[in-house]
């Protein structure tokens, strides 16, 4: 079945912004960081318990590694300071809808709850392109919810990738 790529992200309650804003502005520290290292500026984070277990930011440049997305490296830091690859008790927040690659990650990690911020329209993979946290043939769902400061988690990204065209740099 086709997705219906004429809806947009579930909108939030006035409530839920606030519950979740904290933590997206974290994230978008991380992509900062990433900017200040010429990555693409998404960035990461996994909250368990009402803190932060682990925070990243895109590094596949500085890694020369395809797989380096801020929820892959996330995913990664959070298994291993739980010391359990299950993370079915956390949330991951991240600035950039994810792709088909994180979306896996994210249901291999079992995590239950996703929050992003901006949409991406060419290679998003849970409300966008396809919906793959909610896909009734998979063996996990996670809850998704989108446009968590979408405006700021947009405009970094619009902001590098019009640097970048100036300077005539992929």
């Amino acid at each position: 079945m086709e997705a219906d790529r004429s809806e947009p992200p579930q909108l939030l309650a006035p409530e839920l912004v606030v519950e979740h804003e904290p933590w997206m502005r974290r994230a978008l520290l991380e992509a900062e960081q990433a900017w200040r290292e010429d990555e693409v500026p998404v960035g990461a984070v996994v909250v368990y318990q009402q803190r932060i277990i682990a925070a990243s930011h895109n590094q596949r440049e500085s890694m020369n590694n395809p797989t380096a997305h801020a929820e892959i490296l996330a995913i990664a830091r959070a298994a291993s300071a739980r010391g359990d690859w299950r993370l079915d008790d956390c949330t991951l927040y991240v600035t950039l809808e994810p792709c088909a690659m994180c979306a896996g990650a994210i249901l291999q990690a079992r995590i239950p709850q996703v929050v992003y911020g901006a949409i991406d329209p060419k290679a998003g993979a849970v409300d966008s392109l396809f919906q793959l946290l909610n896909d009734s043939r998979l063996n996990h769902r996670a809850e998704v919810i989108g446009g968590v400061l979408a405006g700021p988690c947009g405009q970094i990204l619009t902001r590098f990738f019009q640097g970048k065209r100036r300077l005539g740099k992929k």
